[in-house]
């Protein structure tokens, strides 16, 4: 038999959409499908290679498939990729392309090929039945047409150049892979307030952490629960299982990133995936939040405000089971999140309809990154997939910077109390009382706020904890909610009531859903 060095061949091709004969499929929605590849069949133990290389104009596709027709006999496929970064204005955009695969099975919206993606975060990949690069998925490398996947979100004005190598190795499977699930449920663990991470990123997408390394983190937060959210795969759920314990539940759920924003699909079943591959124009979003929600998951719209490409939100909330209004380290697209987040609170009181609750996660990717900055206090009934997703859908939540920070909400009248996320049937001239107490955070203040804003605003000593109380009416105050900010970055106070050059409000510390008081 010929060793594998001596006979691995190669052999380059060139393939451009921007020129109509390399073409073998017309642009159908945002994707265009170039030319096949095709390798013979060879003896066990060999390899053969294929480079393609090609040009993408401005205004490129979202996706280019480049097709691969894989014959028997195979048992590993490897590929690797580089494209042009040519010097750009500033201001202009530079190219940045993304990669992943697809396996015979295809690449409809929501099929069953995905085999992996990496976005622009790795440079090449491999796939075989025992084992695969993370993000991409373990199994067979069975016959058929696979479709390579690039993703150039961005394309500078002189275009980009691309280069794909695609390397097969021809010989008998291994042992296929086992993945290891996490448990749904921590025993022995009944009502209670619980703290958890639902935003969370791993190696197998484009954190720098492990799995191991994840859950140490967030057992070092004090947490009691975290969601793996890593982006636009389930590659790492397998890896879970063995992490998990009576200390930490575990959910499996992905950050799906569209080309206009991104959202979290928390607690969806172990190795489902959720497809991403579609604009706000498109009819991708609203299929996908249906698939979320007849696996049990939740739809979280994340970082709403985020700056970069493609990465603040455009499909709106109707299909939102919750919003992630405070990201990492507070910063000023958190205060407009918040913003946006309260006068939708008023507008479900106008109309009736349903409210959506607010979470807040770290989006932990790597060091000096903070796992649990912040984090979800949940009320749920029991430490569980089920109880602790439907402590965030109605609400049953408050958002702390950390765990050192403690905080108590709730309203009474007439011998009857509500909570978090509750409704406080009352007539709307029944006196209310509204009372929070706080510890963790010195010389900062409280802030309640209804339908009209700020109406109150105590300040906490040194010693951080206090205790504040306030009457009112459900005529006077749709929904209260509290906020606890540290000081500014001078060591003043916050001002909430006030305007200026800056805004007068210092980092957020931990934040309420409403209470809301009167009859529906």
């Amino acid at each position: 038999m010929t060793s594998p060095c001596k006979a691995h061949e190669a052999e380059s091709v060139f393939l451009s959409p921007s020129r109509r004969g390399f073409l073998a499929a017309a642009l159908a929605g945002a994707a265009v499908t170039l030319a096949p590849l095709s390798f013979a069949a060879a003896d066990t133990g060999t390899s053969r290679s294929k480079k393609i290389t090609g040009h993408l104009d401005p205004g490129a596709a979202d996706f280019v498939y480049l097709p691969v027709e894989v014959p028997a006999g195979v048992n590993k496929i490897s590929v690797s990729y580089s494209y042009s970064k040519p010097s750009v204005t500033p201001g202009l955009l530079s190219n940045a392309c993304d990669i992943g695969i697809f396996d015979k099975k295809g690449t409809d919206l929501a099929g069953k090929g995905f085999r992996g993606w990496s976005g622009g975060f790795r440079t090449e990949f491999f796939i075989s039945a025992a084992e695969a690069t993370p993000g991409y998925l373990p199994g067979p490398v069975g016959k058929g047409t696979w479709n390579i996947a690039l993703g150039p979100y961005q394309v500078a004005e002189q275009g980009m150049d691309y280069t794909v190598n695609v390397t097969l190795d021809y010989g008998p499977d291994g042992t296929p892979f086992r993945p290891q699930y996490p448990a749904t449920q921590v025993n022995g663990r009944g009502p209670g307030w619980y703290r958890g991470d639902a935003h969370l990123h791993t190696v197998y997408s484009d954190g720098k952490r492990t799995p191991a390394e994840v859950a140490a983190g967030a057992r070092a937060a004090k947490l009691d629960f975290m969601i793996s959210t890593d982006h636009n795969t389930p590659a790492s759920h397998g890896a879970w299982g063995p992490l998990a314990g009576d200390d930490l539940l575990i959910l499996t759920g992905e950050e799906v990133t569209t080309r206009n924003g991104h959202y979290l699909a928390l607690g969806i079943e172990p190795g489902d995936w959720i497809d991403w591959r579609y604009r706000a124009r498109d009819k991708g979003f609203e299929q996908e939040a249906q698939h979320i929600h007849a696996s049990g998951g939740l739809v979280v719209p994340a970082h709403p405000y985020c700056p970069y490409v493609a990465c603040r939100w455009k499909f709106g909330y109707d299909d939102a089971d919750a919003v992630e209004v405070w990201t990492g380290p507070w910063t000023v697209d958190d205060e407009y999140a918040i913003n946006t987040w309260d006068s939708m609170l008023a507008h479900s009181v106008r109309t009736g309809g349903r409210w959506v609750p607010a979470m807040g996660n770290s989006d932990a990717h790597s060091e000096p990154q903070v796992i649990g900055l912040p984090h979800n206090v949940v009320n749920a009934q029991a430490l569980s997939h089920d109880a602790i997703l439907d402590g965030i859908r109605n609400g049953h939540s408050w958002v702390a910077e950390s765990a050192n920070i403690s905080l108590d909400f709730g309203v009474s009248a007439g011998g009857r109390k509500a909570g978090i996320g509750e409704r406080l049937d009352v007539s709307a001239d029944a006196p209310v009382t509204v009372r929070v107490n706080v510890s963790g955070v010195p010389n900062g203040v409280i802030r309640i706020i209804t339908d009209e804003g700020q109406t109150q605003q105590v300040a906490l000593p040194a010693s951080g904890q206090g205790t504040h109380t306030w009457v009112t009416t459900a005529q006077l105050s749709a929904y209260v909610r509290a906020e606890v900010r540290h000081p500014m970055a001078d060591g003043t106070a916050s001002n909430g009531t006030n305007m200026g050059a800056a805004l007068l409000l210092g980092p957020m510390a931990a934040l309420t859903n409403p209470i809301f008081l009167g009859s529906k």
